[in-house]
């Protein structure tokens, strides 16, 4: 019988499934100097007919899908080692929840038309509060390190296949292509952000720091970059689809609540 938490978890990947396609959508068939960012998909859905409640229902599931990741780093529903690649990996989760946050926070406020408190992309806006903060370039950095953590282990993951211990796909060969392109093209905008971060904690310029439609941009000015361009694009469509595979496939563990309040200290 399927829990509730299952699917939960599974309901939020389908979410931020949505999410990615639609940023594809924006960077396959808008202008190339258009600006694909989670935010402006998120405000071209509400656009659409039934917008409000379309927006609604994703930012509901991307709440489930932090729970889910909140699961995964905190629970370690995925029963990762306790060493340092396990802690690594569960630090990268606790990071993804925070984010999917915010994107939550904003697709709430927008169909409530509220103001989301700040304007521009997401990631220039983190860096302007690292920055803000003592020994900010220091903290920039860190933020930056762990983009770059966050896109090698998601190439890794990729490459090797690793994520086939978590999936129940095997024998499905397009399934698996689908997910090793999306995951490496997703890995590798990471890390693009990463090394801008790095670049903007280096100049102690928060405007430096760059998010999804900067990386893009950044790999279109590459020899060949429109190509390239494309390749990515069509890649971070496929990571939305693989989205929707790991909300089909996915094995997902519902944490041991009673473990984790055992490990609590007394009276909280």
């Amino acid at each position: 019988m399927v829990s509730k938490f299952e699917l939960l978890a599974r309901a939020g990947y389908v979410a931020r499934g949505i999410v990615f396609v639609l940023v594809a959508g924006l960077a396959l068939f808008s202008s190339f100097g258009s600006r694909p960012e989670t935010r402006s998909a998120l405000d071209t859905l509400l656009s659409q007919p039934l917008g409000r409640v379309w927006l609604t229902l994703i930012g509901m599931g991307l709440l489930g899908f932090v729970a889910w990741r909140l699961a995964q780093s905190v629970a370690n529903a995925d029963n990762h080692e306790n060493d340092a690649k396990g802690l690594a990996i569960r630090a990268t989760l606790f990071a993804s929840a925070v984010i999917y946050i915010g994107l939550a926070a904003y697709a709430f406020s927008r169909t409530l038309n509220l103001d989301y408190g700040g304007h521009g992309s997401g990631e220039k806006g983190l860096a302007a509060w690292a920055l803000a903060q003592p020994f900010g370039i220091y903290l920039a950095g860190a933020i930056g390190l762990a983009f770059l953590l966050g896109g090698g282990i998601t190439v890794h993951k990729g490459l090797s296949r690793h994520f086939e211990r978590y999936l129940s796909v095997s024998g499905r060969r397009p399934l698996l292509l689908l997910c090793i392109y999306g995951l490496v093209s997703r890995g590798i905008i990471f890390l693009i952000i990463g090394v801008l971060f790095c670049y903007a904690a280096l100049t102690v310029d928060p405007d430096k720091a760059g998010s999804m439609a900067d990386a893009l941009n950044w790999i279109r000015r590459l020899p060949f970059g429109a190509i390239i361009y494309l390749a990515v694009a069509l890649g971070l469509a496929s990571f939305g689809l693989y989205n929707f595979v790991e909300a089909r496939y996915r094995i997902i563990r519902s944490p041991d609540v009673g473990a984790i309040r055992s490990k609590m200290p007394a009276g909280l």
